[in-house]
């Protein structure tokens, strides 16, 4: 089966890029797809170049990369530009190169013509999150303005009945459901690299990771890791933890935000020199190694990816109920949900309960470590392939 798959960029950093990386290497390895790739920018995946030769008639189980060209203007453009670029080089390659797909695969809007969609955030509840907090400035009315395209091309894709719809989670099915009318969505849960991300693991690299970030002994080291930190909680977790002051604790964040944006209210709540900006890292089992508890208080997340590798380290994790992947956790078990992850109450509470007892959080990561063991990319590509066989049908 030939497959076009499509993506602005593939790495291994983000969490819907890493999903489908994992997804394309196993469609090849296990299931002798072709898989054509249109993006452009490519890391952390093994590819090989059109320029090689693709006879038209003998699709062969490889990952051919085809760059698509970029735009250097704001991002409104730049995806705009994408669209267009990635449709016009399909096209060239189906006419000069006779490449005819089977089907085309997209995590998100990333054309209105793929058969597959695989959906890892819904710009429609972003937006709503937005409008909620809105402020003023040309960088607000630039998010806002490109919300307002995604929304219309997320109508426009996901309520066409012959496009076949995926979901990382329960939480996302719900609300495909309720703002498009689509009850056939398929649940397609994200997978965890258990041979990376466990417990023997993180024990390995602890102590090395530790003293790299020069974490003091005896002192819990929280992480939040993400990008948009905003909705990813970092505002509620900072009030959360100005009121936990007295307690040992220091916060690692680790994702693309710049530290400015927080540094006001970092001094305005007295938490200077408490808390490292790592930025971000291709390296993120270190951060597991050198944590105690995992903290993502999330506003809105169609899964949250970090929080099950968190989990398969053993880490105890305080997830929100927003996430997706709160379906299925246990409260109190594998877990803390937060019910409301707006409430900073409710997060001092979660946070005090496991800084102050170092046994529950054994305990709980114990637990977490073997929720996070039902969870495999080898299912997820499965799954990803069974709907690509059905869109093929359907057609």
């Amino acid at each position: 089966m030939r497959i076009a798959a499509l993506s602005p960029f593939v790495d291994r950093r983000h969490g819907t890029e890493r999903a489908l990386a994992e997804a394309l290497e196993r469609l090849v390895r296990v299931y002798g797809c072709e898989v054509h790739l249109y993006s452009h920018s490519v890391q952390d995946l093994a590819v090989v170049s059109p320029s090689r030769g693709v006879p038209p008639s003998s699709p062969a189980p490889r990952i051919i990369w085809h760059p698509v060209p970029a735009f250097p203007g704001p991002h409104l453009l730049q995806f705009l530009v994408w669209l267009l670029a990635n449709r016009l080089c399909r096209l060239r390659d189906r006419w000069l190169r006779g490449i005819r797909f089977a089907a085309v695969f997209s995590p998100g809007i990333n054309a209105t013509d793929a058969n597959l969609v695989l959906v890892h955030a819904l710009f429609h509840r972003l937006k709503e999150l937005q409008d909620s907090r809105s402020s003023g400035g040309l960088r607000a009315l630039h998010r806002s303005l490109y919300y307002q395209l995604l929304r219309g091309l997320e109508n426009r894709v996901y309520r066409n009945k012959h496009v076949r719809l995926a979901a990382v989670s329960k939480h996302t099915a719900q609300q495909l459901s309720q703002y498009f009318g689509r009850q056939d969505v398929a649940i397609v849960p994200n997978g965890v690299d258990l041979s990376h991300f466990s417990p023997a693991a993180r024990i390995e690299r602890r102590a090395q990771a530790r003293q790299s970030l020069s974490c003091a002994e005896g002192v819990p080291l929280l992480l939040l890791v993400g990008n948009d930190l905003r909705n990813k909680g970092l505002p509620t977790l900072l009030q959360a933890l100005s009121q936990c002051r007295h307690l040992p604790w220091h916060l690692c964040v680790v994702g693309s935000d710049s530290s400015a944006l927080y540094s006001a209210e970092i001094e305005q709540r007295h938490l200077q020199g408490r808390i490292t900006f790592a930025g971000d890292s291709a390296d993120i089992l270190a951060y597991y190694a050198a944590a105690d508890i995992y903290v993502a208080p999330s506003l809105e997340d169609s899964f949250n990816l970090p929080a099950l590798e968190a989990m398969a380290c053993g880490l105890p994790i305080i997830l929100s109920s927003s996430a997706g992947m709160s379906d299925y956790l246990a409260d109190g078990v594998d877990g803390l949900v937060l019910r409301n992850p707006q409430d900073a109450n409710e997060l001092v509470a979660a946070l005090q309960r496991l800084l102050a007892d170092p046994s529950l959080r054994a305990t709980i990561g114990a637990n977490a470590s073997q929720t996070a063991s039902r969870f495999s990319w080898d299912r997820h590509a499965d799954e990803i392939h069974r709907l690509l066989l059905a869109s093929i049908t359907q057609h």
